[in-house]
């Protein structure tokens, strides 16, 4: 499969083309992303061959050292395969967006904020793993251990496609490390992800709905940390909705992205017929306790991580805190398509 990119030409004579940056940026993506893709299915059939051909000289010479070549190809294919199947349910508006992805700690005290933190490690490493850009908004680290919340923008194609089936309460199951006793906890932790929409979009918002406040940073950010009130934390008093961000520069970048998050949570909410789905767009973190949960990972008294919507396991529990999390990321869109 040869890629035909290069008889692609932009419509330079257009006018006025390349004199809008944006529209230019968002030709130029476009073109970058398809040119991704079609490399995508030209490896996968380039294994296939590599496969076909290995398994025929193995055939031919009984070189048993060429079987095993041929059998970690075909693994390698598979795995293409699996990929571009699982990038292939990707369908809905705004799958292609980069992700607003909010990790919060639930019933568990402390232990719950450490949840909160390995959940954190663990989509780190799966964002890592598709090659995306991980920029941190808000961060709150608790004195005593763990982390408060914090909300990340994960930056790269289908983001928030493969991230909102995460949605939803997430479950512990291990021996606490802070019980001097060894007593087995549970803790939860709340996942929420919306899509970073452009700013064109259009999202109406009366000022006096918002209530703005100012707060010093605790996060990340420089020299400006803990000097100034830069941190922003607003509240869309209709709906409850709040956002923050406190790892830029100045109060004004703050604001900015703080409105950006608030737009897309309000967006999101706009187009559902049912009002009552709120909690679903926003995180309902009141309930982030016992019988809310989408997934439980369990460490002792054995090991186990399984998705109570799908009914996907592994009882490699490690391979999931270090992101292999494709498996219940398919399934959960696979369900998602069936309207299940």
């Amino acid at each position: 499969m040869e890629s035909k990119l290069e008889d692609l030409t932009v419509e330079t004579e257009i006018p006025g083309f390349w004199d809008d940056p944006q529209l230019a940026q968002k030709v130029m993506k476009e073109k970058k992303r398809i040119e991704n893709k079609l490399g995508e299915y030209a490896e996968t059939e380039r294994l296939l061959s590599d496969v076909e051909t290995l398994i025929e000289m193995a055939e031919e010479s009984g070189d048993e050292e060429l079987g095993r070549e041929a059998e970690e190809t075909h693994q390698r294919f598979l795995e293409k395969v699996e990929a571009l199947t699982l990038e292939a349910l990707l369908t809905e508006e705004y799958d292609l967006n980069n992700a607003i992805f909010s990790i919060h700690p639930g019933s568990g005290g402390l232990d719950a904020q450490d949840w909160a933190e390995m959940l954190l490690r663990m989509y780190t490493r799966w964002a890592e793993g598709k090659d995306y850009q991980v920029t941190y908004i808000d961060f709150q680290r608790d004195t005593e251990g763990g982390i408060k919340n914090v909300t990340l923008l994960i930056r790269g194609d289908n983001a928030y496609g493969y991230l909102k089936t995460e949605r939803g309460v997430h479950r512990l199951v291990r021996i606490s490390p802070f019980d001097t006793a060894g007593r087995r906890h549970t803790s939860f932790a709340s996942v929420d992800v919306t899509p970073e929409l452009s700013e064109d979009t259009a999202v109406e918002i009366s000022s006096d709905d918002l209530r703005i406040d100012t707060y010093r940073s605790s996060g990340a950010g420089g020299q400006h940390v803990n000097k100034t009130d830069s941190a922003v934390r607003i509240t869309h008093l209709p709906t409850n909705i709040v956002v923050s961000c406190q790892n830029e520069r100045s109060q004004h970048q703050n604001k900015e992205y703080a409105m950006r998050m608030l737009y897309a949570k309000l967006y999101e909410l706009a187009k559902q017929e049912n009002k009552d789905r709120i909690s679903e767009l926003t995180g309902d973190y009141s309930q982030i306790t016992w019988g809310n949960q989408i997934r439980s990972y369990v460490f002792q008294p054995y090991t186990l991580v399984k998705d109570h919507r799908t009914g996907v396991e592994t009882g490699n529990v490690q391979s999931v805190m270090d992101g292999d999390l494709d498996p219940f990321i398919n399934a959960s869109l696979n369900a998602l398509r069936r309207g299940e």
